[in-house]
């Protein structure tokens, strides 16, 4: 960037920090209250089985929630995470039972994700059509494409070498846990040390300032789409390791909990605002609260009840401290 873009990015810059770290605290303490209430009502909530559950429950959650931040911060939203995942799983899945070498049917599901992302980007980007229409398109695409491709039948009989890479352990904690926390860090080095993470905010807060001040908006916005569209395959990998068989209709409603753990972490659907800490702990807050109620013999019902009223209130804080800013 110019002298004139960095001094631009640098003002709302220290203010994203100064401001997020504060409440990236209340979402650290919203998390505690919760624990401690379970922790008060469910007995064995706190045995370490249940625990390394809820982080087990929450990866596939944060990993998506970590692309939607991204998008989200650039004064977008990805619809079609779901159906990403769903049609990269049943690429992949299908290529494996083939006998198709791990390496290159992962790579070819990852893949999928990319070219998905790259579509929403380019339409959003160059073509000028608002990201929420968009991604509402591509949503029923993706997921007409998975279903076309299998026949609407799930795809069964995984190998278990491939299993063993998202299903197994390490350190006492699963291996899905452990990607999706060094994805997070990425994501956190990403956002906070790199030229790009600015872009992200330069576009999200101002795009018509960004644009004076160079940024390259239409390249920030495609990359955004495409992690987001790679951190969703990353998501049905670890998925259909777990399961060992990938269905087309995997991933129903996966957009509407990223962008929940996201909102619930500090991000603002205006744009411009965002946090990878944040949006870590609004998945590990909604895993938690699914963890519990279930526990409790709570109806789904309920469950969605509590998600939803969590969400709101996140937006009521977000609309009180965007005031006050």
């Amino acid at each position: 960037m110019t002298d004139i873009a960095e001094r631009t990015a640098a003002r709302p810059r220290a203010d994203f920090l100064h401001r997020f770290s504060v409440r990236d605290a209340g979402t650290l303490i919203g998390l505690v209250v919760i624990l401690a209430v379970f922790g008060a009502l469910v007995p064995g909530f706190f045995a370490e089985r249940n625990l390394i559950n809820i982080l087990q429950q929450s990866s596939i959650n944060a990993c998506l929630a970590l692309g939607m931040t991204l998008v989200i911060i650039s004064g977008g939203i990805d619809l079609s995470v779901g159906p990403t995942a769903a049609l990269s799983a049943v690429i992949s899945a299908s290529m494996l039972v083939a006998g198709v070498p791990f390496p290159l049917a992962i790579a070819a599901g990852f893949g999928i994700g990319l070219v998905c992302g790259l579509l929403n980007g380019v339409l959003v980007a160059y073509v000028g059509l608002q990201p929420f229409i968009v991604t509402l398109g591509t949503l029923s695409t993706y997921r007409a494409l998975a279903l076309i491709y299998t026949g609407g039948n799930p795809v069964l009989g995984l190998p278990a070498g491939f299993r063993a890479i998202f299903n197994g352990s390490l350190f006492g904690l699963p291996l899905a846990v452990i990607i999706v926390a060094v994805v997070a860090l990425i994501a956190w080095i990403i956002l906070k040390k790199t030229p790009f993470g600015e872009y992200l905010l330069a576009v999200g807060g101002n795009e018509e300032a960004a644009y004076i001040a160079g940024v390259p908006i239409a390249r920030t916005k495609i990359a955004a789409y495409m992690i987001s569209g790679l951190l969703a395959a990353l998501a049905a990998q670890i998925l259909i390791g777990r399961l060992g068989a990938a269905e087309p209709i995997l991933g129903n409603l996966w957009e509407l909990d990223a962008i929940a753990a996201a909102a619930i972490g500090g991000a603002s659907l205006m744009g411009g605002k965002g946090s990878v800490v944040g949006t870590i702990l609004g998945a590990v807050i909604l895993g938690t609260m699914r963890n519990g109620l279930t526990l409790m013999n709570v109806q789904s019902f309920y469950q969605l009840l509590a998600t939803g009223l969590i969400i709101l209130a996140a937006m009521l804080i977000d609309r009180v401290t965007r005031g006050r800013g």
